[in-house]
């Protein structure tokens, strides 16, 4: 190599050296991208799978908000093919429904429940919750020793339940007097009881709620035809679960509601063909999706939020 011809290995051209510094900046940009780009698939598979598990079987719910001249009527219905659990649940002491919320894991939506003696706190419904009696009436001395429901006990004891059976591999639901004959080869796991029936026929009279005597009213204990806030659990022909909460406008704190003859005519209008009243006026609250709608409303429009005894929860 003569003396004068330096190596170009050991001092770069002035172009050369600006394009490769071009090729590594290049190189660096390109590995970052993609580094970044694998980074964020793996996020986002993450955050769908995250997000497909948790609002999967609330999409199945199907909830509407249905505005009345004299209500506001949310609704719930859970398709038999959604694989959701509708259940009940009780407490020793009244508690409120957010409380009942709490206590449940995966609880999707809750309704209030059966009847109950707000003064001693028991039960005058019947409550079936896993296989196990956990409430019976006939252990209400209020209810049991009181002088006005002496003539009505036998009907009182006998009023309409929600029921939920296992049948072999499969759960199958029923509305149902306490008396009927549970189905062959089926088990009750749960039963909710309140009344009257509302479909297919209203069953105020063979309850216990309304009697007459020389073509006059003596008894209804649900005021029958008066607006009021109240709550109600149906089952269509298809086996899909209808929960219905109809509750009072805060502008028309004392004559807005529906009464339970309109009650049975809404759950008919979903394609409902049984279903059962539930507790009602201040009892009447309906959770969903992180938040609780109350039915009852006091003289000045605010929302009565009333400690209660039992409800059904709808879970995963």
């Amino acid at each position: 190599m003569p003396h004068s011809q330096k190596p170009i290995t050991n001092v770069p051209h002035k172009y050369e050296k600006r394009y490769m510094r071009k090729v590594f900046w290049l190189s660096l940009l390109v590995t970052s991208l993609l580094f970044a780009l694998l980074l964020g698939f793996r996020n986002e598979v993450g955050h769908t799978n995250l997000s497909i598990a948790k609002t999967l079987p609330e999409a199945e719910i199907n909830y509407q908000s249905h505005q009345l001249d004299s209500s506001v009527v949310h609704s719930l219905l859970i398709p038999v093919s959604s694989g959701l659990v509708v259940k009940t649940a009780s407490s020793e002491q009244l508690i409120s429904l957010e409380n009942f919320v709490a206590q449940q894991d995966q609880a999707l939506a809750v309704i209030n429940g059966g009847f109950f003696d707000p003064n001693n706190q028991k039960t005058t419904s019947y409550i079936v919750q896993e296989r196990q009696l956990v409430a019976d009436p006939r252990l209400n001395e209020g209810l049991m020793d009181n002088p006005n429901n002496a003539s009505y006990l036998d009907k009182i004891l006998n009023r309409t339940e929600f029921r939920r059976y296992s049948c072999g591999s499969t759960f199958r639901y029923d509305i149902a007097l306490h008396s009927e004959a549970i189905p062959e080869d089926c088990i009750l796991v749960d039963a909710l009881g309140g009344g009257p029936g509302l479909l297919p026929a209203l069953t105020l009279f063979q309850e216990g709620f309304l009697d007459f005597e020389d073509g006059k009213v003596i008894r209804d204990a649900l005021g029958t035809k008066r607006l009021n806030a109240r709550s109600a659990v149906g089952i269509t022909r298809e086996g899909d679960i209808l929960l219905v909460m109809a509750a009072q406008k805060p502008e028309l704190p004392q004559n807005s509601g529906v009464s339970l003859p309109e009650l049975a005519e809404f759950m008919k209008s979903f394609g409902v063909e049984e279903a059962m009243n539930l507790d009602g006026g201040s009892s009447s609250a309906l959770y969903y999706q992180g938040e609780t709608f109350y039915g009852k409303v006091t003289r000045d429009g605010d929302r009565v939020k009333r400690p209660i005894k039992s409800v059904l929860v709808v879970t995963s």
